[in-house]
């Protein structure tokens, strides 16, 4: 059995707001009036192992249980200064991709990082789908965790039109290529994408480049529950980022999928998560 194989409870619920293939809206949902801040910023650390621990780290028991929280806690990042930091985006993005798309991490993004305060220049999500019958999908992630979604949209754009560079792309096949698991399932087709020798079109070819927006929305600062009213305007929220991201031409050059998660208040979703993970430190 596969250490993938086992998941926390889903805790984000889907919006039935999908604009068609490649948009979707997840949400932590409300309790007693209020958006569920505290229990996102909990769920957001259950999946700190898988997030930021290689995989012959996570064979997680009763025992190591305990140390291994710590270790994911420590490499995600010690820094006083987290308030401008995207970790709880970066992870909301990778529990989603995980839960609902039934994807596998290749290597974890924090994996890279010469401490546990860098900021990297690489995807954010590097994971793997595989579905019968067809080459395997390379998941790419660029996540963005901005109080404006305004903002949010426009540094995606940015990022992923940087990653696209010919240079940056054959920098990381030469980075990810030799991390992947030999144990990853059909691990032959997914490290054959990687191959230095192999063209940069087979890798872009069977890539998803994923952006995670995850941003202060109205629609969940004023909601109670996810009623109508509620998902009408998510939906709304949903078509601006769509837009944005059709009119920049970018998901004519590649295969786009846009995940976004509606916050009621960014600040105080990444405050009670830093609380969490000094806790675990």
């Amino acid at each position: 059995m596969s250490v993938y194989d086992q998941k926390p409870d889903r805790f984000l619920a889907k919006l039935q707001v999908s604009l068609g293939e490649g948009t979707e809206a997840y949400c932590a949902g409300f309790e007693m009036n209020e958006w569920r801040c505290s229990p996102f910023a909990f769920h957001l650390a259950e999946w700190l192992p898988e997030y930021a621990l290689p995989e012959e780290e996570l064979r997680i028991h009763h025992e190591n249980l305990l140390m291994k929280l710590h270790q994911a806690a420590i490499r995600v990042y010690t820094s006083e200064k987290y308030k401008n930091r995207g970790e709880a985006g970066e992870i909301a993005l990778h529990a989603i991709c995980r839960d609902y798309f039934g994807t596998i991490p290749l290597s974890p993004r924090v994996f890279y990082k010469s401490s546990s305060n860098d900021v990297v220049k690489a995807f954010d999500m590097v994971h793997v789908r595989l579905i019968d019958n067809q080459k395997p999908e390379i998941w790419l992630g660029e996540s963005k965790l901005y109080e404006t979604a305004s903002k949010a949209v426009s540094d995606a754009i940015a990022s992923v039109s940087q990653h696209l560079d010919a240079g940056f792309l054959t920098n990381q096949k030469v980075l990810l290529g030799p991390q992947i698991p030999k144990s990853t399932p059909r691990y032959e087709e997914i490290v054959a994408l990687f191959n230095k020798n192999s063209s940069l079109d087979e890798l872009i070819g069977n890539a998803v480049f994923v952006i995670g927006i995850s941003c202060d929305s109205l629609a969940a600062l004023e909601a109670q529950t996810t009623d109508n009213a509620y998902l009408q305007k998510i939906r709304s929220e949903l078509e601006y980022l769509w837009s944005r991201i059709n009119n920049s031409g970018l998901n004519q050059r590649v295969r786009i999928r846009l995940i976004y998660t509606p916050l009621a208040n960014k600040n105080s979703l990444v405050e009670a998560f830093d609380r969490r993970l000094k806790g675990l430190q």
